[in-house]
């Protein structure tokens, strides 16, 4: 038997499956993930906090360079947040349906 907030979540993601694949709301969150992490990197070069890493990037690091990978992580990991979002519930949609046949097939049996 599924409780209720269990059958309103497999109604919700039948219908909002697709959408939410390619969701926009879930790419921003990893985006920001993605730009705390480049934000993280440019504060530990700027601040020198390792100063041999410090002395090869001044010496040998394009600002531009530097701005394009984090760029570059900022979208891979809004890639990887939102594909790892959607995966999560349509994991979670699939455990359900599989409940919910395994109690459909002991109650039918038992009638």
């Amino acid at each position: 038997m599924l409780s209720e907030k269990e059958e309103s979540f497999l109604a919700y993601w039948a219908k909002n499956r697709e959408p939410q694949k390619k969701s926009f709301r879930a790419f921003l969150k990893g985006m920001s993930v993605g730009i705390t992490i480049g934000i993280g990197i440019i504060v530990t070069v700027s601040i020198g906090w390792y100063q041999r890493a410090n002395m090869e990037a001044n010496s040998s690091l394009n600002p531009i360079f530097l701005l394009l990978i984090i760029l570059i992580i900022s979208v891979g990991m809004a890639f990887i947040y939102r594909n790892y979002q959607w995966e999560m519930k349509e994991q979670q949609y699939l455990e359900l349906i599989a409940k919910k046949k395994k109690t459909d097939a002991i109650k039918h049996s038992q009638n």
